[in-house]
């Protein structure tokens, strides 16, 4: 007669092993198991604890919140007008609003007080100390305000071409609506594809990691030789010294371009080794905003990433510009500089846009016809070309990686 086996719910596949197995204590590690992150890269940097006692929506957070966000805004746009655009991300904020958020909670009254409309709930300008959730929280602000890293709104451009370059003007009004109009369609988006580019535990943001990061050195308490914070702070006050030396004392150091120096009298020479006008081949930089200007620090980015952009840059700027604009002159591309966001005429000369548009910003053809088609540098017409070619890339990309998923 065969003897019946009883199997339990959690068995040891240790065949060699006596012990016998906790059931509570395998379900607790399967739930902490399922709480980990499966990207290596933010198991180490998030933690997976929390704390629902800590106050959130506090007055701190909403004077400091609202005033970074409007203090970055102005400040990023007034930088955005440079050559190499200097961006102020919200690690500013994280820095500079700690000892203030700090002070406050220090010197603001404790009392708690009722407001008319909110029943018996009760108020207070000081709930305790200064807490991380609060620092997130006004760093999301400031990264509102810095056009999520991007610096300065894309829509504010077309108000400044309107009125820099067509001399037109365009009212107070229809300029916010657009500005608006373009930034809420990213929310918009976000909102939408929350499912698909939000909430999947894959779709993780390397620049986010840096900002946890910081918020973890700078509130939680280390008992290393050297913390996290006071390294961060020693390296902040050595960048902060050291772009004095290119932004101020000796700006040559933002564009070494030893190519120039040795053939000063060389067009095509200056053409391609000027890091400010040319292609920059071997050109160097002692600037980090010139490194950083526009695609941001590679310091977060990992490095598939940087090497993937790396090789687009190679592929335009060093094999598709120099054929299109030297080996085969495209359009007479030899006749205008290699890199300039200038239009031309089809002799070389500055194109007048003003002649070519009414007062009802309208295009003029007949003064279009007189003035002759709009010429662009080589560079400036690449990078718009693929630039909308990166647009019709992603739905490639989706379909190449992606596609057998898409079905089901």
């Amino acid at each position: 007669m065969d003897t019946l086996n009883i199997q339990t719910p959690y068995p040891n596949t240790n065949s060699n092993s006596t012990k016998p197995t906790d059931p509570e204590k395998d379900i607790s590690t399967t739930d902490e198991d399922e709480e980990l992150c499966p990207i290596e890269e933010v198991r180490l940097t998030v933690a997976n604890t929390d704390d629902p006692t800590l106050p959130i929506w506090t007055f701190r957070m909403w004077f400091l919140g609202l005033i970074s966000c409007a203090l970055l805004s102005f400040l990023n746009q007034f930088f955005s007008y440079r050559t190499e655009p200097l961006i102020i991300t919200q690690i500013t904020v994280q820095v500079a609003t700690l000892p203030i958020g700090r002070f406050m909670a220090s010197v603001l009254p404790k009392t708690k007080f009722q407001i008319p409309g909110f029943g018996s709930r009760s108020f207070s300008l000081n709930p305790g100390p200064f807490n991380m959730k609060e620092h997130v929280l006004i760093s999301i602000f400031a990264n509102a305000g810095s056009a999520f890293g991007s610096g300065s709104a894309y829509a504010v451009g077309i108000v400044t071409i309107i009125k820099a370059f067509y001399h037109r003007n365009i009212s107070f009004f229809a300029a916010w609506l657009l500005i608006i109009a373009t930034q809420v369609l990213g929310y918009g988006w976000a909102g939408l594809l929350r499912k698909y580019v939000v909430e999947p535990a894959h779709m993780w943001w390397p620049a986010t990691l840096v900002q946890v990061s910081l918020f973890r050195a700078l509130h939680e308490n280390e008992k290393r030789r050297m913390s996290r914070a006071k390294f961060f702070l020693i390296a902040l006050i050595c960048s902060f010294s050291w772009y004095l030396v290119p932004g101020y004392l000796f700006t040559t150091l933002t564009s070494i371009s030893w190519v120039c120096w040795v053939f000063s009298k060389s067009v095509t020479a200056q053409q391609i080794g000027s890091g400010m006008r040319g292609l920059g081949l071997g050109a160097l930089t002692l600037d980090w905003s010139a490194v950083a200007s526009f695609l941001l620090s590679p310091l977060v980015s990992p490095f598939f990433s940087i090497v993937n952009v790396f090789a687009g840059y190679f592929l335009i700027v060093y094999i598709a510009i120099p054929i299109g604009y030297w080996g085969l002159d495209l359009y007479g591309a030899r006749r205008f500089p290699i890199f300039s966001s200038h239009l031309f005429t089809a002799q070389g000369q500055a194109y007048n846009i003003s002649a070519i548009v009414n007062d009802k910003f309208e295009l003029n053809l007949s003064n279009y016809e007189e003035q002759g088609r709009i010429h662009l540098s080589m560079l400036f017409s690449l990078t718009y070309g693929f630039g909308f070619a990166t647009i019709a890339s992603t739905l490639t990309h989706v379909a190449l990686f992606y596609g057998r998923y898409i079905p089901n």
